[in-house]
């Protein structure tokens, strides 16, 4: 196996993960409205997960691991997929904030940090902003 080959299958594993996290949170009110399952199918092309991965992680979203990317570009990307997901119904559940907030943790944030974190995404996300809008209000200084 070629080092290009263990990156990608490192990459593929994250993606997996990543996958299966947002998974989790659209599975978590019972079975997945329209909304949800056409984002889920979004996000399984952007993730390039394959029709039977997909099928698989629906089964038990829960068994996979989150595996953290390196770049906190990324990790921002990642939390973003997730409040996409949570506001596909438009609210935020408590449920769902303290996924979210166990997923920012295992991200790498500090408790502190993804507290903060989750606290302005909803309040900035209530509006369905984009990835650059959101990093901008993130990082605005009060």
């Amino acid at each position: 196996m070629s080092f290009t080959d263990l990156f990608e299958s490192g990459e593929h594993s994250r993606n997996v993960g990543h996958f299966a996290s947002i998974a989790n949170i659209a599975s978590i009110n019972g079975e997945l409205n329209p909304e949800e399952e056409k984002m889920l199918k979004r996000f399984a092309r952007k993730l390039d997960i394959e029709e039977a991965e997909y099928t698989e992680i629906l089964k038990n979203p829960g068994k996979y691991p989150i595996n953290p990317p390196n770049d906190s570009e990324k990790r921002l990307e990642r939390i973003h997929d997730l409040f996409e997901m949570i506001f596909a119904d438009h609210e935020i559940d408590n449920h769902e904030r303290f996924l979210i907030e166990k997923y920012a943790i295992g991200l790498g944030y500090t408790t502190e940090i993804a507290r903060d974190l989750i606290k302005r995404s909803v309040a900035i996300y209530s509006g369905g902003l984009s990835l650059e809008d959101y990093r901008y209000l993130l990082n605005r200084k009060d």
